[in-house]
């Protein structure tokens, strides 16, 4: 066994390495980037050495950097976690080649089946299903409309070493095929080095079920069942989970094992993932396969009690599979959801900056630990008060839960969302929350168009319906009921102005354009419960217990009862007297009021924004790599203004309307703040 292994990774996977290797007693050596010298990997590692600046390009790209590395510290394997340099055949046989093992599957593998265009070809001449499409790198955007059209639209354009939905996109006409294919190309030039595309039949209505495979250096393959990956955005996995609600038992097996049939062919050892397209009669087709680990392997490791790093290390040391086919298990369920650093309601757009607070729920379940059934787990690359850069993907966390069932996974998981409190930057828990609270989620019945087909119009906060909106209202006079008791209780208040508790309210809910909503409320403390009140909004009451520290943002308790998890913040808005509520991925601002304070706020007039429509502000933090217009230039809706790179992804800017570029405040190559100004209009 090896003594010291280097990862080649950041974030949350470079964590989960070093994690498994601890347990085993190997020692850890961490790389890291100018952007990343106060990451957690970096802190978790035994040794960490320096490789460059913040572009991944030039430092965990850097394969000879990596390297030297090894030979600087005496790591006897590298683990490459996924991305980066971990499908990248020329790195594989360059660390066997300096007598470093490669934590993965032998360079050949990689090239026969890392490869997407090489892999289709393989899957052909061992008789795999397929789906049609042109498996040769194609030159030129004309050509790419040519073999489009022969196939027949829609089409799936994507980049030949393309993986974590950068570097694919869907064209269902000529001008979509011409203009997807020069962004794939600059994605996968800038994300892999390899700028190679080439295009397949987009077939419609799919799921995306993948079959995870473990091989070893004696030959033996086996597949630890399968993970539905149909809840995506934009080609990007949202939601996965294992096993599939879909599959029957004979496609499970019939997948299984034509994945090993595929691994087997290459004389794969390593984890790997074998990924299929499933139809609705339950046919399915090759897709690609993944020669490394999967961003969801969790999923994996809860239902099988197998740690997937630890077996990549054992075999990568020449050791044979602890166990066969026969063994492998099936126990309950698990969901992951990815928690990413982007805003839900301004179109996902990235948010980076600092994590002012990082509180993820309890973990109940740890990868040591994977038999644990009704788990939490959480695997961060991130801490409260760290970073989150600009120039790295957007994921900076992963939560999985472990039920005995779907609907109890669910359940589980819907609470642990309620209690993950991160602020400093948006995330996409709201979303996330509103896709487990769906009908058809709840079901099982999806498909990969799901986020597209419900929230194709972008998510907005009345896609959140909540299932009992008053217990909001009244969580937000529990809490100010619990503010007005500690403040009543204040040495030297003035005589007869003293701070009241009081047990009459009105919960203002704030709303857009001064349009509020009045709730009347009363609170009432139970005499013989500390932290509990009788709440009554309306007609329904409420009886909340809680002993949540006044000042934190989580609260949990019960109500009526029936145990709760919510985030409760002051001054959170603009508004510094405002309580924010949250609960099932809904939000709502409020002012608790007496009923006097409630009727002067009626009287107060709406003082309306002012109009920015003048103005081109960028959306998210980013780097502007191209202003398309010069002052004076007439320009019309839909026109390209400019782009900004962010988190790997180019995001373009188009003109709302017609006008005439005034003012350019902005430079190319200059790093944006969010609402920053570009540009303006005269």
């Amino acid at each position: 066994m090896f003594k010291k292994i280097l990862i080649a990774n950041r974030g949350e996977i470079a964590c989960r390495v070093i994690q498994t290797a601890k347990k085993m007693g190997i020692l850890t050596v961490a790389v890291y980037s100018d952007a990343d010298k106060e990451a957690r990997h970096v802190e978790l590692a035994d040794e960490a050495v320096h490789i460059g600046a913040a572009p991944s390009r030039e430092s965990y790209l850097q394969a000879d950097r990596i390297i030297a590395a090894c030979k600087k510290t005496g790591a006897e394997a590298v683990h490459p976690g996924y991305g980066f340099l971990s499908e990248n055949e020329a790195f594989a046989r360059k660390v066997e080649e300096e007598g470093i093992a490669f934590i993965g599957p032998k360079h050949y593998s990689i090239a026969a089946m890392g490869d997407k265009i090489a892999s289709k070809k393989l899957a052909n001449e061992a008789k795999v299903n397929t789906i049609p499409g042109w498996n040769d790198a194609i030159e030129t955007a004309e050509r790419a409309v040519e073999i489009a059209k022969d196939i027949g639209y829609p089409v799936m354009i994507k980049a030949s070493a393309g993986g974590g939905g950068k570097g694919l996109r869907v064209a269902f006409n000529d001008k979509e095929a011409f203009d997807g294919f020069t962004s794939c190309r600059n994605e996968a030039r800038n994300s892999f080095g390899d700028d190679r595309v080439f295009i397949e039949k987009f077939v419609e209505e799919p799921r995306h079920i993948e079959i995870q495979v473990l091989g070893d250096s004696h030959g033996n393959v086996i597949y630890l069942n399968e993970r539905e990956c149909s809840i995506q955005r934009r080609h990007q996995k949202v939601i996965e989970e294992a096993p599939s609600p879909f599959i029957s038992e004979a496609t499970r097996k019939a997948m299984g094992e034509q994945a090993v049939a595929l691994a087997k062919a290459v004389k794969y050892q390593s984890a790997g993932t074998v990924e299929f397209v499933v139809g609705k009669d339950q046919s399915f087709y090759f897709l690609e396969m993944n020669t490394r680990l999967q961003v969801e392997h969790p999923v994996t490791e809860c239902i099988t009690g197998l740690d997937l790093v630890e077996l990549m290390i054992r075999v990568a040391a020449g050791e044979k599979l602890p166990l066969a086919q026969a063994d492998v298990k099936r126990n309950g369920w698990a969901i992951e959801c990815r928690i990413n650093a982007e805003d839900p309601f301004r179109n996902f757009l990235p948010s980076t900056g600092r994590l002012v607070k990082f509180q993820p729920p309890a973990e109940t379940m740890f990868a040591s630990d994977t038999q644990h059934l009704h788990g939490v787990r959480v695997d961060t690359g991130v801490y409260d008060g760290g970073e989150i850069p600009m120039y790295y993907d957007s994921m900076i966390a992963k939560l999985i839960v472990h039920g005995k069932d779907r609907n109890e996974a669910i359940a589980l998981m819907r609470e642990a969302l309620n209690g993950f409190v991160i602020r400093g930057i948006s995330s996409n828990i709201p979303f996330q929350a509103a896709l487990l609270a769906h009908p058809k989620f709840v079901a099982g019945d999806f498909n990969t168009g799901f986020i597209a087909e419900h929230y194709g119009k972008g998510f907005h906060a009345e896609d959140v319906p909540h299932a009992d909106p008053s217990f909001l209202v009244a969580l937000a006079a529990f809490v100010n009921r619990r503010y007005r008791a500690r403040a009543s209780g204040i040495s030297g208040q003035l005589a007869g102005h003293g701070v009241k508790v009081g047990e009459e309210f009105v919960v203002v809910e704030l709303g857009a354009e001064g349009k509020h909503v009045h709730h009347a409320v009363s609170v009432s403390d139970f005499q013989d419960k500390t932290g509990a009140s009788a709440v009554t909004v309306g007609d329904k009451r409420y009886q909340i217990e809680s002993d949540f520290a006044l000042g934190a943002v989580r609260v949990q308790g019960t109500v009526n009862g029936r145990a709760f998890t919510a985030q409760v913040e002051r001054g959170a808005g603009k508004n510094p007297l405002a309580l924010r509520v949250s609960h099932d991925g809904t939000q709502i601002e409020t002012m608790v009021l007496s009923p006097l304070g409630a009727r002067l706020l009626e009287l107060m007039p709406y003082k309306a924004p002012p109009d920015l429509s003048k103005f081109l502000m960028s959306p998210m933090p980013g780097l502007l790599v191209e202003v398309s217009v010069q002052p004076g230039q007439q320009v019309q809706a839909g026109e390209k203004l400019a782009v900004i790179e962010a988190m790997k992804m180019e995001n373009v800017l188009f003109a709302a309307q017609d006008g005439v570029v005034g003012k350019i405040s902005a430079a190319k190559g200059e790093s944006l703040a969010v609402d920053q100004i570009i540009l303006e209009f005269n």
